[in-house]
């Protein structure tokens, strides 16, 4: 099986995807830098396995040692560096909303539909959280039976549910015009938006948008949109879609040209990320 062993010969991503929850397994380790900035729709849980792993999200540097936990909601713009010569190594799980809704109900005492709006640190320390995002990795990574898997994702969003907050919601006084703005990206987003059409739709003039947008977001209307047609991309390849026609249908001028963007935020081509939820993986999880 190819690795992906991408950028340099110390790094290397591995994953799977569980094609009965959606949920994706990733195993990886990073040299210096690992990924530019970049959300996803996902919840993200995962433990830092070794090493430093150091990220920016919510406008705050966080760095998690061997052991510690990460919690990353949907949307959180983040990226990754390894500040130590020796990298980091870490295991994530990728738990779409979807799946977490289905989960409210089913468990005791649970609101799983919430799960992930806030989480009340981006990095923990909580032994018990991480044995059981490490138990429901390999569970999933490595295709156990459907009982030891079900009881591991369980398990999991009890776990989650303690280190969530009530939903945040945003200030009242957010602009209407910027929210036009958003929406606006998402309705159009295969189509090439100029600042003069985006203004025009959400009327608010273009210099005070960028700065508004920005301040809600934390991304300027390109970066966000870039990271809209992005996570969207991923979800088309997971579904089986084709590099190219993926790349047109979410607004990218070419396959190499969402190529090029693919790799900045994900460290993979989107062939190797297709190829890699579709593929069992045969090699064990190393320490």
């Amino acid at each position: 099986m190819n690795n992906s062993r991408e950028k340099s010969s110390d790094d290397w991503i591995r994953l799977s995807r569980d094609p009965d929850t959606g949920i994706e397994t990733v195993h990886a380790h990073f040299r210096g830098h690992a990924y530019d900035p970049h959300d996803h729709d996902e919840v993200l849980v995962g433990v830092t396995q070794q090493g430093v792993q150091q990220f920016r999200c919510h406008r705050t540097t966080h760095r998690s040692t061997e052991g510690r936990v990460m919690l990353i909601e949907p949307g959180a713009v983040h990226d990754g560096y390894a500040p130590q010569e020796f990298g980091f190594t870490y295991a994530m799980l990728y738990l779409p909303q979807r799946w977490l809704a289905s989960m409210a109900g089913r468990l005791d005492s649970v609101d799983a539909s919430g799960m992930g709006s806030a989480f009340r640190k981006t990095v923990a320390t909580d032994d018990k959280l991480r044995d059981t995002i490490q138990n429901a990795f390999l569970a999933l990574h490595f295709k156990e039976a459907k009982l030891a898997r079900d009881q591991c994702l369980d398990e999991l969003v009890r776990r989650l549910s303690m280190h969530t907050s009530p939903t945040v919601t945003p200030a009242s006084n957010s602009p209407d015009q910027v929210l036009l703005a958003r929406d606006f990206l998402h309705d159009q987003m295969a189509r090439d938006i100029g600042l003069d059409e985006l203004t025009a739709h959400s009327g608010i003039d273009r210099f005070r948008l960028t700065r508004q947008f920005k301040r809600m977001f934390g991304l300027s209307p390109h970066a966000y949109l870039v990271r809209l047609r992005l996570r969207v991309a991923r979800a088309l390849l997971a579904g089986g879609g084709t590099p190219s026609q993926v790349a047109l249908d979410v607004g990218f001028a070419d396959q190499s040209h969402m190529g090029r963007w693919f790799q900045r935020a994900y460290r993979l081509s989107p062939a190797a990320y297709q190829s890699q939820c579709t593929n069992v993986l045969d090699r064990p999880l190393t320490p």
